[in-house]
């Protein structure tokens, strides 16, 4: 029988890998105010058979989401919740992370010849509107619930408006929102989705997991080479990403396995295998499938970036809640504990410095100097995270 208590205990070095992932997705996103990056950093092209650095990050995200599903599902049970209430919450997150997905890449497309705001001013009050309906309003409770109710939908009627006026495509071609791509909060929301749907009813069973794992490995080959004619099976996006997702799944769902047997020091050792052998895998399909593309989302790169993950997460477990060294992490700290809002505040920094015409000079952004300067706008990001959240506006879905 699982002790609850003890299998809920908070895994410090995932908040820490969380804040490490989202620390560099700020470094490597900032990459297009650059010249002159190194090549190995970079995101390699979608028919150049490589892996770069950014090529890793994503993935690593939707690992640590998969790591957060058995804690999350657990707690929620301690709280007397059932199973379809903890799916309704699944499919309003869900819902939330698409729409911000979406709006996103929205704003990537849109013709600013023809729009009658500045694009910079559609992406800020964008951004305004997500704080406004999806903020924790908990702490402003004593302001009453009309008045949050006010704001919510203040910030709904402001995402209605920007829609309602948005104008993409070309000239000859005009365009309201669509679906172009889910974007990146989008992926992450349908692949937490389909394996927070598949843990919550399955979730007791590792074995019924690991075939998750192993089914999702298989669809991704299909993606690529359909068996005897067989159509590939997509679930809404590519098996890789709901792969990544349910590679942390499994993971956490260990952690919490193996405490319950009181074998926790067995668990490194598996981490480090199931690390170790999806790199191997990965490797070992990369002449058949494709190579390694982040782009097309092959099975070799989504592998590798699992075994990478994995990897690290051994490295950082160890490290964290074995060694207990923590006081490495307290500078970016905020980033793994109000990651959606971190993501969020580059949305309003890059369009205020674009309505400001506020730039550095060409110096700053070259070669190596350009990528210490990334490195302090990541910083400063995580910095500006900071200080909303002493003011308590901190995005919460």
């Amino acid at each position: 029988m699982l002790d609850s208590n003890f299998s809920s205990k908070r895994i410090l070095s995932i908040d820490a890998f969380r804040a490490i992932t989202m620390f560099l997705m700020i470094f490597v996103n900032d990459f297009w105010t650059l010249s002159n990056v190194p090549q190995w950093l970079e995101h390699q092209g979608a028919n150049v058979d490589a892996i770069g650095f950014s090529d890793i990050i994503f993935p690593a995200f939707l690992f640590i989401v998969g790591l957060s599903i058995p804690f999350a599902v657990l707690a929620r049970r301690n709280k007397g919740e059932n199973n379809g209430i903890i799916i309704q919450h699944v499919i309003i997150r869900t819902f939330a992370l698409i729409i911000m997905g979406l709006y996103m890449v929205n704003f990537e497309n849109i013709n600013e010849k023809i729009l009658i705001l500045d694009k910079y001013l559609w992406e800020i009050l964008m951004a305004i509107g997500i704080f406004l309906i999806w903020n924790n309003y908990t702490p402003f409770e004593r302001i009453g619930s009309k008045r949050i109710f006010f704001l919510k939908s203040l910030g709904i009627c402001l995402l209605i408006f920007l829609a309602a006026i948005y104008q993409g495509g070309s000239l000859d071609n005009i365009e309201w929102m669509k679906i172009h791509w889910w974007g990146i909060l989008g992926l992450i929301g349908w692949a937490y989705l389909i394996n927070s749907i598949i843990y919550i009813y399955f979730g007791k069973s590792i074995f019924i997991l690991i075939l998750a794992f192993l089914i999702f490995q298989v669809l991704n080959v299909l993606e690529f080479k359909p068996i005897a004619n067989m159509p590939s099976i997509k679930v809404v996006v590519s098996a890789s990403m709901h792969s990544s997702v349910c590679a942390g799944m499994l993971i956490g769902s260990l952690i919490q396995h193996f405490r319950s047997l009181k074998k926790e020091n067995l668990f490194p050792l598996v981490l480090f295998l199931f690390g170790t052998a999806c790199i191997i895998y990965g490797f070992a399909l990369r002449p058949y499938w494709g190579g390694f593309s982040k782009i097309r989302a092959t099975p070799s790169w989504a592998s590798v970036c699992i075994g990478i993950s994995a990897l690290t997460f051994f490295a950082m477990y160890i490290l964290i809640d074995k060694l207990k060294f923590t006081t490495w992490i307290k500078p970016i700290k905020i980033a793994g504990t109000n990651t959606l809002t971190c993501y969020l505040v580059p949305y309003i920094i890059y369009p205020a410095l674009a309505i400001t015409s506020l730039s550095l000079p060409k110096y700053y952004t070259d070669g190596s100097i350009g990528l210490v300067k990334s490195f302090l706008f990541a910083l400063l990001v995580i910095g500006v995270t900071g200080l909303l959240d002493k003011v308590n506006i901190k995005l919460k879905v």
